[in-house]
């Protein structure tokens, strides 16, 4: 069974205090959900290891960006430091993006590609993918698809154009005045 992740990230107990935005965009740039996360107080910080970068992905006063493109196979989360600079952006790769009772979430296909700020790209979580493969969690055409998006976006982020990621700061901006 796939994983269903919602947008408002509301089972996060890490978060003491937060606020948060979301809106419907239907834009020549970009169709689909954004959202908006602002933790304002965590109970700690959350670092994660890439090789030997230790990054830290929340603490109090950051913002997480999810971009939920309509009819697309992935989602990008953005987090942002308490001085608005950007940490980096996580691709989900899944099954859909959709919307209940009003929050949008993402069918998660496990595997995520991470980019750093340098321009590092990290592949991540190939083995959980082969893992639900072998499990039966998911079929092949859903495998296969996963890995088609997976290297679609390796080969736009390689060439510049994975246009998604060029949209993050305006969005997260359209998105601050409506926090609450």
């Amino acid at each position: 069974m796939l994983k269903r992740r919602y947008g408002n990230r509301s089972e996060w107990k890490r978060v003491l205090q937060r606020q948060y935005a979301q809106s419907f965009l239907d834009t020549e740039d970009f169709k689909g959900y954004i959202t908006l996360l602002h933790t304002i107080e965590v109970s700690k910080p959350s670092f994660v290891n890439y090789g030997e970068k230790n990054v830290c992905i929340v603490d109090d006063g950051y913002m997480w960006l999810q971009q939920f493109p309509l009819e697309k196979n992935h989602s990008v989360t953005t987090m942002f430091d308490a001085n608005g600079d950007i940490v980096q952006w996580y691709i989900d790769i899944c099954f859909c993006n959709g919307i209940e009772n009003g929050i949008p979430w993402w069918y998660d296909l496990f595997l995520d590609i991470v980019l750093l700020p340098t321009g590092e790209v990290i592949e991540k979580d190939a083995e959980e993918l082969e893992d639900a493969l072998s499990t039966g969690i998911i079929d092949k055409r859903l495998y296969d698809m996963a890995w088609n998006e997976f290297n679609d976006i390796k080969r736009l982020l390689s060439s510049g154009d994975f246009d998604l990621i060029k949209l993050s700061n305006a969005h997260k901006e359209s998105l601050s005045d409506l926090l609450k």
